[in-house]
């Protein structure tokens, strides 16, 4: 019998907020949109034309959005990562238990460095900017696993973010190879355009001889298919994953199998930020699943926390927000 929903690996990341202008991000030469990863000169950079500005600061990291939003819903999960001993890593660590998740942080730490942190840029038209520092989450290896926890999930889930580290990659890999040979369901989200550009490969070995869940937007999945054409995309994206969860913002979202595609529309709503969308979709997609709900009911379930937590500033909801969606959206679903 399995004991986790969700057991997941990524980058632990604590983030601060920033409400900017379209000019101010061009001022600090930020790619719009993308995830860009930043060094400690680069980070003091961009804090210095942000001084002005208070922040919102979050717990974060895109896996670790997805085991949150999972585990608020009811779901059991546990999450792998890397923080230090550190202000934020305090932080981080209270985030993750006060959310009912369980992590391997309250037995392995990194002595020295920093917990990685994320500026999260978002603009007026709700677009948000990342740019990365990871600090200690560099130097997440294998450590973290918990072998036994991992076999005792029904679905191991990876965070295409690790392609951009060694030691990260090489943890997933490991990890992945113990869901595999215990009959754990394998999945993969590819995190952002900037992973498929400059770091492919890393990715190319999660998916290995396929998964069974895939997660991308289609910004990340044209990129990925090399064409705009969404006919040709969905050929190839089938190819990679028995089941693809497609998100498209205001279009909704596309989950795919080799024999069928269910187009689930977006709930209307106005964007005001666009952080951590694609992560509460598939923390909720994966609850769904995990609870025996169809492929089209968990994408429904996935758009009802998406259009809520882009509906606000912030990268998540609180579990009053998703108790009280939890309550009408499953009983509609059945």
């Amino acid at each position: 019998m399995s004991h986790y929903d969700l057991y997941a690996i990524g980058n632990a990341l604590v983030d601060s907020e920033f409400e900017v202008s379209d000019a101010l991000l061009k001022t600090m030469g930020v790619d719009k949109r993308h995830m860009t990863l930043i060094d400690t000169p680069r980070r003091a950079e961009l804090l210095s034309h942000v001084k002005a500005i208070t922040p919102r600061q979050t717990g974060g990291g895109s896996a670790g959005n997805t085991v949150v939003a999972l585990a608020q819903l009811g779901g059991k999960a546990f999450y792998s990562c890397k923080v230090a001993h550190d202000d934020l890593g305090d932080f981080y660590v209270k985030d993750l238990q006060a959310r009912g998740v369980d992590t391997n942080l309250t037995h392995t730490r990194a002595a020295d460095g920093q917990t990685g942190s994320c500026m999260v840029l978002v603009t007026p038209d709700a677009e948000r900017s990342m740019c990365t520092f990871l600090g200690v989450s560099a130097e997440l290896d294998d450590a973290a696993l918990h072998p036994h926890d991992i076999t005792k999930s029904k679905i191991y889930y990876m965070e295409g973010y690790l392609a951009a580290s060694p030691t990260g990659l090489n943890a997933a890999l490991k990890g992945r190879q113990i869901a595999k040979e215990a009959g754990v369901a394998l999945a993969l989200t590819l995190s952002d355009v900037s992973m498929i550009q400059f770091c492919k490969a890393g990715l190319d070995a999660m998916l290995g001889d396929g998964v069974d869940y895939l997660f991308c937007n289609q910004e990340e999945a044209q990129v990925w298919c090399g064409t705009q054409d969404l006919e040709e995309v969905r050929l190839q994206l089938k190819k990679l994953a028995k089941m693809v969860c497609m998100t498209r913002g205001p279009e909704g979202s596309e989950v795919m199998t080799a024999d069928q595609t269910w187009h689930v529309p977006a709930e209307k709503v106005k964007a005001i930020d666009t952080n951590g969308a694609g992560d509460m979709f598939a923390g909720s997609f994966m609850y769904a699943i995990a609870r025996g709900y169809s492929p089209e009911q968990a994408a429904k379930l996935g758009n009802h926390t998406a259009a809520a937590v882009v509906s606000q500033h912030g990268n998540r909801l609180s579990l009053g927000q998703l108790s009280a969606i939890k309550a009408y959206a499953l009983p509609a679903l059945k």
